[in-house]
């Protein structure tokens, strides 16, 4: 399809589907919380050596009007409109190719697929890769093809997905390319600001001024209260906060370097800039119910969350006069760090093993991965891995994102670190750092205590 093409059909569709097509569907959790229900990469039974590179890739795809059928592996189709955006663009440039979709259903994905693609019988051609976990899996079990040949040969430019994809590689191999990417950014209510007359957050804050502007604009007075920050209770909104100085990962086995985030949350919990984690996990309070509610001034938490603000609100759910007046800015970093740093969720595609047709497979993940198929995942109001200032625009023009330039800025990622990059034992190295967050943030471990305690178990596994 033309950018030409790509451009009207924008036109024709960013204002309604973006509302309907995100509307339906769930915001995802962080990977950090999400990955432990597909098997470690350990666990996956040995598999004989992949084949060469070069016996799958030694040439990009050459056109064809030969009539090729790609089966390719998704999930939850029904309230995904990206996924038949995808299918109809691609097929609209490619008339001899039909895409079958396969939904696997959203529960258990990752382990549905790979026992899918365990059997003898499969013929997927093309699969999505829902989290790190079971990305690891599939490469252990042979399943899916190194890329590195194709993206060469094609001269794709992996520097486009902002370091995502060297967070993924296995062995000096590439096995997926990300299409999808969800990041951090900080959610703020205008309003809150404008009252107590405090400026706004910006692009550039390291953490100590943002924990300097929570505490401005806190009011404890009965009655009257308003909370300068607001941390969901997944660990990620307290720990991946330390990852972004980029020589940290979750993977390390000492996390000592977590402890100043600690600190600072909990302290700001001592002084009422933000809710108590165990208040939250016995209220069972929403994050996106804690900002709609109109007093929550900061909120870090992931670009999935700009859709439901704007459906909402559109649709009444939201209050207007609560948090109508909204924007959002770059995650904060640390001292030294560039602007723009934050975490990242990448969905990926890979080719099979199995498939009979690699090439047309290659065609079809190159195709939705690069600048195209980014076009039309934007045009439901999603963000893709690669954000084009065609992209950026798309959404930003969407009615109901803020006006400002702030926020408009805040799309602009430097640097990208997976929540959960690539390592060997990660599904059990999640469990553990879970089980001590919890320990922390209730008061049942100090913040020593429980780092002391990830340390020496994640060690163990290494």
């Amino acid at each position: 399809m033309k950018k030409k093409v790509i451009s009207l059909m924008l036109g024709a569709t960013m204002l309604t589907s973006m509302l309907a097509g995100c509307g339906a569907q769930e915001a995802p959790a962080p990977a950090a919380e999400v990955t432990e229900e597909a098997p470690a990469a350990d666990e996956a039974p040995a598999a004989e050596e992949a084949p060469a590179a070069e016996e799958t890739a030694e040439a990009a795809p050459e056109e064809s009007s030969e009539p090729v059928t790609l089966k390719w592996a998704i999930w939850d189709e029904s309230t995904t409109q990206y996924w038949g955006d995808i299918k109809a663009a691609y097929e609209a440039k490619n008339p001899n190719v039909t895409i079958e979709m396969v939904d696997l259903g959203s529960t258990d994905y990752m382990t549905v697929l790979a026992t899918e693609l365990s059997g003898s019988g499969s013929d997927f051609d093309v699969v999505t890769i829902k989290d790190v976990p079971g990305y690891a899996t599939l490469v252990q079990k042979n399943a899916i093809i190194p890329l590195d040949d194709y993206i060469s040969a094609d001269g794709v430019d992996l520097s486009k997905y902002a370091g995502a994809t060297d967070q993924v590689v296995v062995d000096g191999k590439l096995y997926e390319l990300p299409f999808r990417n969800d990041f951090w950014v900080l959610f703020y209510n205008k309003d809150i600001f404008d009252a107590a007359g405090v400026d706004y957050p910006t692009n550039d804050m390291t953490w100590d001024e943002y924990d300097e502007l929570a505490r401005k604009v806190t009011d404890t007075s009965f009655g009257s209260q308003v909370y300068g920050a607001h941390y969901h209770t997944w660990r990620s909104t307290v720990q991946l906060c330390a990852v972004l100085d980029g020589k940290h990962s979750i993977l390390d086995g000492n996390y000592d370097f977590m402890k100043p985030y600690y600190e600072m949350v909990l302290n700001q919990e001592k002084d009422g800039v933000c809710r108590k984690y165990t208040d939250l996990k016995t209220e069972g309070l929403h994050y996106s119910a804690a900002f709609s509610g109109g007093d929550v001034a900061m909120l870090n938490m992931g670009s999935w969350f700009i859709a439901t603000m704007m459906t909402n609100l559109a649709s009444g759910e939201y209050d207007s006069s609560l948090c109508g007046n909204w924007g959002i800015v770059k995650y904060p970093h640390a001292d030294g760090v560039e602007p723009g740093s934050t975490l990242g969720t990448i969905t990926g595609l890979s080719v099979t093993t199995a498939s009979d047709t690699p090439d047309a497979a290659w065609d079809f993940v190159k195709w939705v991965s690069g600048e195209e198929g980014a076009a039309v995942m934007a045009s439901s109001g999603n963000f893709p891995a690669i954000m084009t200032d065609e992209v950026k625009a798309a959404i930003t023009t969407l009615d109901g994102f803020p006006t400002d330039d702030a926020s408009k800025e805040a799309l602009n990622v430097s640097n990208l670190y997976l929540e959960v990059p690539y390592g060997e034992n990660v599904s059990e190295i999640n469990s553990i750092l879970d089980s001590y967050h919890g320990s922390i943030m209730t008061g049942e471990m100090s913040i020593d205590d429980g780092i002391a305690a990830m340390n020496t178990e994640v060690s163990a596994l290494q």
